[in-house]
Order: C-alpha cells, then sequence, then structure tokens
C-alpha cells in the first residue's frame, strides 16, 4: 500500500508539473476529431458487437517537450456507452540540458509519464519511464516507450492489480502515391500480464500479457478534393488485440472505417 501511495504522490507531482509547463504558448499543435465503426470484441461476453467510437485528440508540443491525450466516447448499438482517456507528457532531456542526447537511430532521451483514466470500471493507471525518440527516414516521427504500468487509483468496485510495464512504438508515416497523400500512423503496444487482488489482499485472478496493434491507413481526402491539405482524411483502422484487456484467449482482428477531422 505505501508503494501504491508513493507512486500516486509522484504521480500527481508530475502532472502539476506537466501542467505548469504546459501553460506556455505551444510551439506546435494538431487537434483531430476521428470517427470509427466496426465490429469490436467484448472479451468478457466473448461477442462481436457494432461498435462507434468517437475520439478527441490532441497533440502539442512546448520548449522542453510534448504532450499527447485523447478521449474515446463509445458506443455499442443498442448498448451502452462508456469513455476512457490516456494523457503523455513527454520531457526531452536534451532539451532540457542542453545536450546532445543522439546515439545510433535515436536522435533524443525523454522522461515520459502516462495516465490512463477508466470511468466504467473507476480505475486510473500511471505510466512513468522513458522516450527514445527514433530517427527513421521518411519517417514524420517515431517513439519507442519503455514505462510501467501502475494501477493507482481503484474504486469501491473495482478489484486492484500488481504492476508490470509496457512497450509502445508510435509513429506516422507520410508518402505519396496514385496522385494523393496517405499517411500511415498509429501504435503497438505490449502490457505484461499482472495479478489482480481482491479487497482481502488474495489473489482472485491473473491478466494475461497482451499485444494491441491499430495501425491506421489515411488519404487526405480535402487536399484530393481541391481544399487545403492536412484537414480531412477518410481511411481504415486495423485492430488487431491479443489476449484483449488481459482476458485469455480472447484475440480480436477487426477493420473499422475511419474518418478524421484536423483542426
Amino acid at each position: 500500500m505505501q508503494f501504491k501511495q508513493w507512486i500516486t504522490h509522484l504521480g500527481a507531482a508530475l502532472l502539476a508539473t506537466t501542467f505548469a509547463i504546459s501553460s506556455q504558448a505551444e510551439i506546435w499543435s494538431s487537434t483531430e476529431v476521428h470517427y470509427s465503426n466496426g465490429d469490436l470484441l467484448n472479451p468478457f461476453s466473448k461477442k462481436d458487437e457494432d461498435t462507434s467510437i468517437i475520439t478527441f485528440q490532441h497533440a502539442g508540443g512546448h520548449k522542453y517537450g510534448d504532450n499527447f491525450f485523447f478521449i474515446d466516447h463509445s458506443r455499442v448499438k443498442d448498448g451502452k456507452s462508456e469513455f476512457y482517456g490516456e494523457w503523455y507528457s513527454n520531457f526531452s532531456l536534451g532539451a532540457i540540458t542542453g545536450n546532445d542526447m543522439s546515439f545510433g537511430a535515436v536522435k533524443d532521451v525523454g522522461l515520459i509519464a502516462g495516465f490512463n483514466f477508466a470511468p466504467a470500471v473507476d480505475s486510473t493507471w500511471f505510466l512513468p519511464g522513458v522516450r527514445l525518440a527514433l530517427d527513421l527516414p521518411g519517417f514524420a516521427f517515431a517513439n519507442l516507450d519503455i514505462t510501467g504500468y501502475n494501477n493507482v487509483t481503484t474504486g469501491a468496485n473495482a478489484n486492484e492489480e500488481e504492476s508490470s510495464y509496457m512497450l509502445d512504438f508510435n509513429w506516422a508515416y507520410p508518402f505519396k502515391a496514385g496522385g494523393f497523400s496517405w499517411s500511415v500512423e498509429g501504435h503497438a503496444e505490449y502490457i505484461a500480464g499482472r495479478d489482480v487482488i481482491n479487497t482481502s489482499g488474495a489473489k482472485q485472478s491473473e491478466k494475461e500479457n497482451w499485444i494491441l496493434m491499430q495501425p491506421q491507413l489515411r488519404m487526405d481526402l480535402g487536399e484530393a478534393l481541391g481544399n487545403e491539405a492536412g484537414n480531412f482524411y477518410v481511411g481504415l483502422e486495423y485492430q488487431y488485440w491479443k489476449n484483449k484487456l488481459g482476458q485469455k484467449d480472447q484475440n480480436e482482428s477487426t477493420v473499422q472505417l475511419l474518418t478524421v477531422w484536423n483542426f
């Protein structure tokens, strides 16, 4: 319990620092609204459900690093809806120290702090770690994040989880083909398995290691129709999720239709 309290206080301190730094004017920013629809697996009922998701997403950079967050509102056809969100703040050691942090394919090293919020299960996770910003030819950006995965806030209706870790590769690769502007972007993550602890402190169950990949193929439809580039995209998102939400052998492989508005 002392470890959980320490992690919670550290997370609160990092979040306060993030807000203080982010109060400065952003050097760059990108805000998007996504709409996607497809059949997604409910790993508890073990059924595919027609699901629509509206995502509000923002990324922005400041003098010492960058921030990224999104909020999903998902709705199952003829069923319930719920929210889920994530926030990540990266602090560039190169920008903070003024030193060159590059080596090999790595162009910078950062300290990253992430928070995942799941109101539906009354839980919050804190993900402290390191970001390796990669210098890969043709990529708009490519990052490898190595973090802890700590369940720090659990409501009365949720069981506690042991800590584990996450590896996440996130990227964007723009290219031209057929006279149109395209982009392949998204992320792929691995989260290690962990025990679920009941209120008496005993192991109740176990969550399996999971692999989640969500690459998107986007076409700039706005530019194709003669409007300004970078504002309106259509495409597909492929979602592969092995042991979805830590449920053993509940694997998902599905394609969703995708529409993106960028502001």
